[in-house]
């Protein structure tokens, strides 16, 4: 099947670079542009872009703290607020008529999720060391409990190998979903509810962004924290 006809074909060749690979280097342009954009006019009291783009790293700060402590959110915030700020546009790139959200296709939802995969055992062994293998073991450690210690040891290995399956595949399944949904009912009722069938983009684009960023915040608080 050959892909969609789409903007950035006029630029570059989708032959030679897929759409989800060009349009990812988009979004990364449009943030470095707009960061830079924004340092070069802070201002005490925000407004514009800057009071946008604050209210948006605020809200992120917060999950993170919250699920994280103080202690590691500072440490971590980077990583997540640049993952969730990331995706959101991606997500919202795909409502625009020419361009298509490169988070609809599996290799990039997949390249989202390895690192926070290999973020979260990382920082887990830099706090606890060798210790952190006691999140793999239970809550019995004992010589007794050694049978039901090796149980929980796999059960828990294989829950944390699947986590990058399940963040890459529930964030790539959803932006394809919703992209079918919104054209069959843009081919229904073009004319009727055209500002409706955009809100709902809108939202499954936000929802979705904000999940990925969820769990990536718990996956790294769960690594951080005490195992009990």
């Amino acid at each position: 099947m050959e892909e969609e006809a789409l903007l950035m074909d006029l630029i570059i060749n989708p032959h030679t670079v897929p759409h989800y690979v060009s349009y990812s280097f988009l979004v990364s342009i449009i943030l470095i542009a707009v960061a830079l954009l924004v340092r070069g006019s802070l201002a005490l009291v925000p407004k514009g872009v800057q009071n946008f783009l604050e209210v948006i790293i605020s809200t992120l700060y917060q999950l993170a703290e919250d699920n994280i402590g103080h202690k590691w959110s500072k440490h971590l915030f980077p990583l997540i607020g640049t993952v969730g700020i990331y995706i959101l546009l991606c997500n919202l790139m795909g409502l625009i008529p020419g361009f298509t959200a490169p988070t609809s296709n599996i290799n990039t939802t997949v390249s989202l999720a390895v690192p926070v995969f290999l973020a979260t055992h990382y920082y887990g062994i830099k706090v606890h060391g060798i210790k952190y293998l006691n999140h793999f073991l239970g809550p019995i450690r004992s010589l007794a409990a050694l049978p039901l210690m090796i149980m929980m040891f796999f059960i828990e290995f294989i829950g944390h190998m699947a986590r990058p399956l399940t963040l890459s595949v529930r964030l790539f399944g959803n932006m394809v979903s919703k992209h079918l949904i919104l054209l069959v009912l843009a081919i229904l009722a073009p004319a009727i509810v055209p500002t409706a069938i955009l809100g709902l983009g809108v939202l499954v684009s936000i929802v979705q962004a904000f999940v990925f960023v969820l769990l990536t915040t718990l996956y790294l608080a769960g690594a951080v924290e005490e195992a009990h």
